[in-house]
Parts: C-alpha cells; structure tokens; sequence
C-alpha cells in the first residue's frame, strides 16, 4: 500500500544534509511552507543553497532560515523589499552569495529540470550584466541567452489538501511555485493541512500529481 503521510516534520525532513540545495516554495509569503521551515531551522542543518522567489520577509519564514546563519547561497528573484532586512544586513556583510535570476527565467530554469530539457534559450537578461559569460545565439531575427535547468535535492512546497498517494491541491495564489518546485527536486516534502481519504480529491483539480511528491505532512493552520 502507498502511504506518503509523514507523521512528524522531523521525521520528513531528516534527510536533508549539509550542503544540500533546497527550492522552498511561495511568493513572498503566499504559499510559503513556514512548518517546514521552521523544522529544518531545528535540525540545525548548514550551508544551504536555497532557491526562492524572494530572500525573505520581515524575521520569520524564510528570513528566519536566513537569520540563523544556515544558507550559505540564495538563488533568487527579488532579493531586495521594504522588509528584506535580514538579507540585506548579511549580503553586506558577506556571509551571503546572492545568484540573481529574473523571475520569468527562474521559473522557466526550474521548469526545465523538472521536464528533463538540458538547457533553455532565453531573450530575458540579453546584453545586461546578467547575460556576461554566458552563450548567445541570433534565433529568427532575436537575440536569446542560454540558461541551464535549475534542479534540486529536495523541495519544500506548501498545498492545502493531499492524500497518502501524494496528490496535491493548492488554494489560490499559494499555488505559484509549488507544481513546478516539486517536478525539479530529487525528494519533494509537502505540507497541507488536510489529508483526505484517497478518492476524495477530484482528479480534474489536482495539480501536482503523487508520482512528484515523497513526503506529506499534516500541519494546523494558523489561527
């Protein structure tokens, strides 16, 4: 019998080591897994590499993994808002790498790895800073650059409703980086707040199917 219900975060998330490269979904902090989060916080893993829209809002979520001196990269959109304070402070003081990455190419870069494609050309980024070293090419009248797929150890994305096949829906705009996030990572641990009996969930709504998806894991909505 297929069960991919996790009982507990630490126990879903155990196997992320030092060093891994780790996608955390959302937009800001619309759909971002903050259980997750904050249970990898806990087992104290370092030198990260984290791939995410942003770098971070106010000091939790994300920013709160950032604050802790754990992530040693970010490969990112936006790293920069009103409320990216914590990022800013260890991006001057260096103890931060910061890979910049347009966010129509982030995402088409994850999308990539998660449909086995070597590479993507690109027109996003041609004749800026953000294209130097990289190849070029003159396709049909336009410029492109070459991008590689972005892929992952593991990915931590949140949904609203699974079941224990791993099927998952999202709620809204918390869907963003979720589907593609778990096609591109090697071990993908999500977290809903519900888990349904199988069959419950209507085949036509389902979003990211359970063949992308190894763990999930329960978690109660705030209140």
């Amino acid at each position: 019998m297929i069960d991919k219900t996790t009982a507990s975060l630490t126990e879903a998330l155990s196997q992320i080591k030092d060093g891994s490269t780790v996608m955390i979904g959302g937009f800001g902090t619309a759909g971002q897994p903050t259980e997750l989060i904050d249970g990898l916080i806990e087992l104290g893993i370092k030198d990260l590499i984290i791939v995410n829209n942003n770098a971070g809002n106010g000091d939790y979520g994300l920013a709160k993994l950032l604050k802790t001196g754990a992530v040693k990269k970010i490969i990112c959109s936006f790293p920069r808002q009103l409320d990216s304070w914590v990022f800013d402070e260890l991006y001057h003081a260096g103890k931060i790498e910061l890979e910049l990455v347009p966010q129509g190419n982030l995402a088409c870069r994850i999308q990539a790895a998660g449909i086995g494609l070597g590479a993507v050309f690109t027109p996003t980024g041609f004749g800026t800073l953000l294209a130097e070293g990289k190849e070029t090419r003159h396709i049909n009248g336009k410029d492109y650059v070459l991008e590689y797929p972005i892929k992952a150890n593991f990915a931590l994305i949140k949904a609203y409703q699974g079941d224990r096949w791993g099927n998952l829906i999202y709620r809204k705009s918390a869907r963003n980086f979720g589907p593609i996030m778990a096609m591109a990572a090697d071990v993908t641990i999500a977290q809903v707040y519900e888990v349904v009996p199988l069959g419950k969930l209507d085949p036509e709504h389902i979003i990211t199917p359970g063949i992308f998806v190894q763990h999930i894991v329960q978690v109660q909505p705030a209140q």
